[in-house]
Formats: C-alpha cells, structure tokens, sequence
C-alpha cells in the first residue's frame, strides 16, 4: 500500500516542477562560451528545440517521481531519486537556455507532467525489473532524440550544443544505471509504442 506522505512529497515536487525556477549545482554546459549571431530561422528553430527538450525533462521529472511512489525496493527508489534529481539540473540548463533565445516553454507542460506522471506510476507497479526497463528504454530514446538535435542545432549555436551535448552523456549514464540495477528489457511491440508517443510529445511541443 503506497504512502500517503509519498503522495503529498509527489504533489509537491510536481508544483515545484511546474511552477518553479529549476536550479542546478553543476555549471550549465557552455557557459562560458561566447554568443554567437543566430540569424531568426536559426534563433527559431533553437528555441523550438530547446522548447522540445525543456519538456522532455518535465516529462522525466513526473517519469521518476511516479516510478519512485511505485518502487518496491530502496536501492531503486534512491537510483531513481538520484536520476531525478540530475533531469532537474536538464531542467534548469534548458529552461535558461530559451530564456536567452528569448523564447517560451511549451503551454502544455501541465498536461505533459500529469501524463508522464501517471505512466511512471503505471510502470513501477509491475514491478522494479520493469520499472527499471521502463527507465532504461526511455533514456535510449532519448539519448536518440538529443543525438537529432544535435544535427539539426545551428552549428554557431554553441551554448545550446554544449547543453544537449552534456544531457546526451547524463541520459546513456541513466540507462546503464537502470539496467545495473536489474532492469529488465522491454518487448519490442512496448518499444515501439513508446516511440510513437514519444514522437507524438515531440512534434506538438515543438510548435506550442
């Protein structure tokens, strides 16, 4: 029987989430870097990607929240706290990163969280071996998006590359995580539904 401390904890986190200038204890990515000139196209489709991935990280904080609530062992719980709380520093580095292209986060991002939420609870519930697949074959796929994005980034577009860049390497380190904690592989017909989803999510946050 879940915890009703554990629910009032996720309530919380979920309005901070959404609500809340994330923050960060590592330097954001890039820095130090200069400002290059972005013509508009480039300045657009910067801020429409880097929109795309402030709600890929809204959607993995609500992921590892559910997936958490629903953990049955400790050891789980606390990897997927610690994942949590890295996709929060993503959080913060794409969040400032749009506000410096003098762009907006996705108007949707309260559907996108209670969405995500709702399937993090939905896996952890069949089980920590699921669960934990469930987070491997997300990073997977993520770690494929932002490998996307990085070939269509304008290439003078440095501080935006040197973010993704370190998210791609923080999301591979999440998976391998997951799976050493016992992860166990999702069939293909789940990874497959995933995808669509996951280009669904993409595509509509790219525009709103």
């Amino acid at each position: 029987m879940l915890n009703i401390d554990k629910f009032i904890i996720g309530f919380d986190n979920a309005l901070r989430t959404l609500t809340v200038p994330a923050q960060t204890l590592r330097t954001v990515p890039g820095k130090n870097l200069s400002e290059n000139d972005l013509t508009d196209d480039e300045k657009n489709e910067s801020c429409a990607l880097m929109r795309v991935n402030h709600v890929g990280e809204i959607c993995a904080q609500a992921l590892y929240q559910g997936q958490a609530l629903t953990a049955r062992n400790q050891k789980v719980q606390n990897a997927l706290t610690q994942a949590a709380r890295e996709e929060t520093e993503h959080l913060a580095w794409t969040e400032r990163r749009i506000a410096e292209l003098g762009g907006r986060k996705s108007l949707l991002n309260p559907i996108w969280y209670g969405g995500s939420f709702t399937i993090g609870l939905a896996a952890g519930l069949l089980g920590d071996k699921w669960n934990l697949g469930f987070l491997a074959e997300t990073e997977h796929q993520v770690e494929t998006h932002l490998a996307e994005h990085l070939q269509r980034l304008p290439r003078q577009d440095l501080k935006s590359r040197a973010i993704v860049e370190q998210m791609k390497i923080d999301e591979a380190n999440h998976a391998t995580m997951a799976l050493s904690h016992g992860g166990k592989e999702l069939p293909l017909p789940v990874k497959l539904l995933m995808k669509m989803s996951s280009k669904v999510m993409t595509q509509t946050a790219y525009w709103v």
